[in-house]
């Protein structure tokens, strides 16, 4: 089986390393030269245009930034003229109506589109121990299946198109929660007198786990508005009311690494325009 990439950046590079592992034959383009060349110094090789990832791939995976990126990617592979059967799988964080409306063009060119974003970020990518969460028909998950495989520790199918965009909607939802949580447990914690760091280290064995606290430190901050876009956008078209993810999307604005760093190792942080710093519980808490 041929298999396309597109978009072989950090993420894309890395995948496309396990699905040539695999023993897939990969081809791989990107519009930067310099991240075509990197992922190409191996097994994987270099297509020399778009069309040419159309023409012979039966899988191609789109691993894209936004939706605008996504729409152009499969723009151009039904311009150029997809393989008969080609499954087009986009790895891509991006809105579920995008899935959608992509998915009819595909139909109507002969080929098919498979949703699926994958979670764990590039050490998961690194390690091939992503998670993919899919949307599309079960016959185009099942031939796609072994692919995602082997970049992914499970490939789950939740429902039609767009239930892959739709399940990251609501993992993200969770994860920029938890960014904001953390952050407002810590802060409280220093401010009256336990060091940050090691509240979070006894909060990783307390049931207030969670996955976010445990890369808490090397958390980038990036993507938080798109993700809440999404999540704020679906939420209005079904009619749900969601006051905390209100919150949530104007909080997390407020939070980047810089800010973690400092509330967990420096003296002194901020939140919200507020200092804080370390002080003894019992003058927190002095009534005197």
């Amino acid at each position: 089986m041929n298999v396309g990439f597109v978009g072989v950046g950090a993420m894309g590079e890395a995948m496309a390393g396990h699905c040539s592992e695999a023993g897939y034959s990969v081809l791989a383009y990107d519009t930067d030269p310099e991240n075509l060349t990197s992922a190409t110094a191996g097994a994987v090789s270099a297509a020399d245009d778009l069309s040419q990832i159309a023409r012979t791939c039966d899988v191609v995976i789109a691993v894209v930034n936004t939706d605008d990126q996504t729409r152009s990617v499969v723009g151009g592979l039904l311009k150029a003229g997809p393989k008969p059967g080609q499954v087009i799988v986009v790895a891509a964080t991006n809105h579920p109506g995008t899935m959608i409306e992509l998915a009819k063009a595909c139909t109507a060119a002969g080929c098919s589109l498979v949703d699926a974003p994958i979670c764990y970020g590039l050490q998961g990518a690194k390690q091939g121990n992503l998670i993919s969460l899919c949307g599309g028909d079960a016959k185009d998950i099942d031939r796609v299946r072994p692919v995602l495989m082997a970049y992914s520790r499970s490939v789950e199918h939740l429902g039609p198109i767009g239930c892959g965009q739709l399940g990251k909607a609501c993992n993200n939802m969770m994860h920029w929660a938890a960014c904001v949580a953390n952050y407002e447990t810590l802060a409280l914690a220093k401010a009256c007198g336990i060091d940050a760091q090691a509240m979070r280290e006894t909060l990783l064995k307390c049931p207030a786990y969670n996955r976010t606290l445990d890369r808490w430190d090397n958390s980038k901050f990036t993507w938080h508005e798109k993700d809440m876009d999404v999540v704020l956008d679906l939420s209005q078209q079904a009619g749900l009311a969601m006051p905390l993810f209100g919150l949530v999307d104007q909080l997390v604005k407020r939070l980047g690494p810089d800010g973690v760093k400092a509330l967990l190792y420096a003296e002194e942080a901020e939140y919200l325009g507020q200092k804080v710093r370390g002080r003894a519980i019992s003058e927190v808490t002095s009534r005197s």
